[in-house]
């Protein structure tokens, strides 16, 4: 709802809204989140404590449970122009269902909205309420009315695009580990098209697409829910707008939950913590020949990670000389095993295609690693805002030198992801809109309520010392880590040490005093066949989304 002036009613409400704002703190603050910035945010969020949301039917597909309700809401496209164009977020939301799941006559009170975020950036989170259909989040969902929304670009929120969605698969494709001079400038005309197709297809509106407007959007997003203080969880990239929330509004929050964190240091934002992935992905992709050597007898695919390794690259070398299917390539194999880097429970089907097919049958390769055509629009739309976002929030290298020079001495030590993580954000080289200064995550003592931290050790997407720089920049913080694991986002899954944890601080407020560590949850179980664990539409993994771009 758009209002011509903020009188009567909803001027006291812009006074509430002012009056609860933390002025910027010396340094990065004041130049990433300026006071208008700030006053912007302020009187959008009383437009929308005023408006609240209309929630209604959902239109996101055939299967919606009924408890599931939709609505919007408006926000500014420039913070800095409160009453200038509007744009409207999507937003699902499943009651708090009272109830407790260990004692069905027992009324469970109700502590208010948790809003979550699954990260990308480019992912939605419109059917985050429905886990509370699943037993590890019964108890969260019987206290909380469980709140997912679309960030501005993704979905339905105001989307975001660069190129046609029926140009967007690119298959089969190739990957080299080491890539020639010539594939080398091919790839990077590809990156400099990519980034013109975003500035025309977005024109002006692009530079407003960033973490700084996402974490503002959060704050109007919790005034229209009418909390007067937020509870949230994010998840991987949802951990670094999460933080940069804690930071500008640490007397709105209730409650925070970091998954996987980001490492929020500004030096890393973001091309340093590419770097670092490409550079952990390495182990975590030892990790799983490691364990598809442990199993042979059901893969025959090596006894040790070495020989699985040397039939890993007889696979590729054969579907750059023939593509499976005629749609499944080099690059096509990378990115289904680049997913298995993130969750483990997709080892067993990986392996179990790899074996098929250097036996003769490639149809389940072909199933796992061919490009879902039909997805295109929606894969499209999450990697155009995953560009975006991380083009605008950070100045990135503009002579591809560095990025040549960078990558060239890390590929010697971990070729797996290294050159296929370049391909994905060399549109930064290239990008048309103003970048941002990254705010300095940083909280004072007793200026934040205790938040809590979740990571596992191995955790490649998102490496395990960003958790730690996030804790020593968060004061009251508490960190729990998975040891000897790899999940990338551990919240609500197979691990019940940490659901504890996670239980124990969003129902009751308690965490440990400092850190606190969860044995690793079990290792996948071999199978043979290609089972695969429901694809969520969580786009925190890059490769499923953003990489199909070259």
């Amino acid at each position: 709802m758009r209002a011509p002036a903020l009188y009567s009613a909803a001027g006291s409400l812009l006074l509430t809204a002012l009056a609860g704002v933390t002025a910027p703190s010396a340094g990065g603050t004041e130049a990433a989140a300026g006071m208008s910035e700030l006053h912007g945010t302020a009187v959008a969020a009383a437009r929308a404590e005023a408006a609240g949301i209309d929630f209604g039917k959902c239109a996101l597909g055939q299967d919606m449970p009924g408890r599931m309700q939709c609505g919007t809401v408006t926000v500014p496209l420039d913070y800095a122009q409160p009453n200038g164009k509007q744009i409207k977020l999507t937003v699902s939301r499943v009651r708090a269902t009272r109830k407790d799941p260990h004692n069905s006559k027992r009324e469970v009170p109700r502590q208010g909205a948790l809003v979550y975020n699954p990260g990308g950036p480019g992912a939605s989170g419109m059917y985050f309420p429905l886990v509370g259909l699943l037993p590890e989040w019964k108890r969260i969902a019987g206290a909380y009315d469980l709140v997912g929304y679309a960030p501005r670009g993704v979905g339905r929120s105001a989307p975001l695009s660069c190129q046609d969605p029926k140009q967007f698969f690119k298959a089969p494709s190739q990957s080299p580990t080491y890539p020639s001079e010539a594939y080398k400038k091919e790839r990077i005309a590809q990156a400099k098209e990519y980034a013109r197709g975003c500035a025309k297809r977005s024109g002006s509106a692009l530079k407003h697409y960033h973490s700084l407007n996402n974490a503002r959007d959060l704050d109007v997003l919790r005034a229209a829910l009418g909390e007067e203080k937020l509870t949230f969880m994010g998840a991987s990239y949802g951990t670094y707008f999460g933080a940069l929330y804690a930071t500008l509004f640490p007397t709105h929050v209730r409650r925070m939950v970091f998954d996987g964190p980001v490492n929020p240091d500004p030096k890393q934002i973001w091309y340093g913590n590419n770097l670092a992935q490409s550079a952990a992905f390495e182990g975590r992709w030892a990790d799983l020949r490691k364990w598809i050597a442990k199993h042979d007898r059901v893969y025959a695919l090596g006894d040790t990670p070495q020989q699985v390794l040397r039939n890993y690259e007889k696979a590729r070398a054969r579907l750059a000389d023939k593509p499976a299917g005629g749609k499944v390539g080099p690059g096509q194999l990378q990115d289904a095993f680049l997913t298995a880097g993130y969750y483990d429970d997709y080892w067993p089907g990986r392996a179990h295609a790899l074996s098929a097919y250097l036996k003769g049958d490639p149809q389940p390769l072909i199933d796992i690693a061919g490009p879902q055509t039909e997805a295109a629009a929606e894969e499209e739309n999450s990697g155009a805002v995953y560009t975006a976002v991380e083009c605008n929030d950070a100045p990135w290298p503009t002579d591809w030198a560095v990025w040549d020079r960078d990558n060239t001495q890390l590929a010697r030590v971990a070729p797996f992801e290294t050159w296929d993580n370049v391909w994905l954000n060399l549109p930064c080289a290239y990008w048309p809109a103003p970048r941002q200064q990254p705010l300095d995550v940083s909280s004072a003592l007793g200026e934040l309520p205790p938040t809590l931290i979740l990571a596992a050790e191995r955790d490649a997407a998102t490496p395990y010392d960003g958790a730690r720089e996030l804790q020593r920049r968060l004061s009251g913080s508490v960190l729990v880590t998975e040891r000897d694991s790899g999940t990338h986002g551990i919240a609500g899954g197979p691990n019940a040490c940490v659901n504890g944890h996670l239980d124990a601080y969003l129902l009751e407020g308690r965490l440990p005093l400092w850190r606190a560590a969860c044995k690793a949850h079990p290792e996948p179980k071999p199978e043979t066949k290609s089972a695969e664990p429901p694809r969520t539409g969580d786009r925190a993994d890059k490769a499923t989304a953003a990489r199909h771009k070259g």
